[in-house]
């Protein structure tokens, strides 16, 4: 008897928890049948608190520090049942580790597009992605509300629960900022304040408080964007006069580079100085109009307005501008049919030339005969 007493005088048990990873929180110290001898150790390190629960009822927090496991340390555990045998004797306790330090780069996003009514585009649907990093503040409330009896619960165990909160938060926030769509990148830092300060009281009750919440990206539909960089596109631009003078000088180049891409060197360099004779010929007519002097007012009718000039696509290449009695002559000869592409300014893009209102008539063929 003397020699068991000396050895189980010496054994010091030793409670204590070395985190080997990095996505825990709670991790339930493992004892057979949770019984814990009366006087062992308890070492509970920085980053960390230990938690008491005996038969469901929470006994006590430790903060990080040494303590032995005394009635004194622990007065709640002398009215539970592992201590009727006696103060000397291995209570049952369960204890548990709770990782109080931050767990960053968690990430959150939409899974679904969020409706918006914008004061510019209408209604439009937003995706928007970022991360957050959170910690514990009452281990007690975290390990009663989600652990439970669980023997270890890792980040992920909450990291849905808490995404969902920030997107149903995010939803109503966006909502009541009443930010246009395309100023809010300019904002992401003062809305990802406001949405970590709304969801304070969502996460407090699971013991979690969100130290950082950021967004990186607010993203419109892609046929959306498309039609931004469109018209950005059209700003880039400007004068649209200028622009096709520049693309027909560059096909010009072009066909001067390659005539054998043409039917035969002839024919390239024939159409390559055509291009240039047009080119040249629109340009007069431009500068013509801009230095020809002012005609003074007469009393007559207003000159009939002069009629719109097409570009013509023959042979994969541009020709013109003509005129509509050219254009004529040309659907008579048989080289403009209808399915030949025409444009003129004014027009969003190039269009077949039976499509077009003021060329439609030139292929239409004589009334029938009358009958006998």
């Amino acid at each position: 008897m003397d020699i068991w007493k000396k050895l189980t005088g010496e054994l010091v048990d030793i409670v204590e928890w070395l985190d080997d990873s990095r996505d825990t929180l709670v991790y339930r110290f493992e004892r057979m049948a949770n019984e814990i001898k009366y006087g062992a150790k308890l070492v509970v390190r920085e980053g960390q608190v230990g938690v008491f629960i005996n038969e469901g009822q929470l006994a006590d927090v430790f903060k990080p520090g040494t303590y032995t496991l005394e009635t004194k340390n622990i007065p709640i555990l002398a009215t539970l049942k592992g201590w009727k045998y006696g103060f000397n004797s291995p209570f049952k306790a369960e204890v548990y580790f709770v990782n109080t330090r931050q767990f960053t780069g968690l990430k959150w996003g939409t899974m679904n597009p969020i409706m918006m009514r914008d004061a510019e585009f209408g209604p439009v649907r937003l995706r928007a992605y970022g991360t957050y990093a959170m910690r514990v503040t009452d281990a007690g409330t975290l390990v009663k509300e989600i652990a439970g009896t669980n023997g270890r619960l890792t980040v992920d165990g909450l990291t849905d629960q808490i995404r969902n909160f920030i997107v149903s938060r995010f939803s109503e926030v966006l909502g009541e900022a009443k930010i246009p769509a395309l100023d809010l990148a300019a904002n992401y830092s003062e809305f990802g304040g406001t949405l970590a300060a709304s969801m304070k009281p969502a996460v407090a009750q699971y013991g979690i408080e969100l130290t950082a919440l950021l967004i990186e990206n607010i993203s419109l539909p892609p046929e959306v964007e498309a039609a931004l960089d469109t018209r950005t596109k059209m700003g880039v631009v400007g004068d649209l006069n200028r622009y096709t003078q520049f693309q027909t000088a560059e096909a010009m180049r072009d066909a001067a580079k390659n005539p054998g891409g043409m039917a035969g060197a002839g024919m390239g360099a024939g159409m390559g100085a055509g291009m240039g004779f047009a080119m040249a010929q629109q340009m007069a007519q431009s500068l013509g109009a801009a230095n020809a002097p002012t005609a003074p007012p007469t009393s007559g009718p207003p000159p009939v307005p002069s009629q719109g000039t097409f570009f013509v696509a023959i042979n994969g290449q541009q020709a013109g501008p003509f005129d509509r009695n050219a254009l004529a002559a040309k659907a008579h000869s048989g080289e403009l049919t209808p399915d030949v592409l025409v444009w003129k300014q004014g027009m969003p893009e190039w269009t077949k030339a039976s499509s077009v209102a003021e060329l439609a008539g030139m292929f239409e063929g004589p009334p029938p005969l009358p009958s006998r």
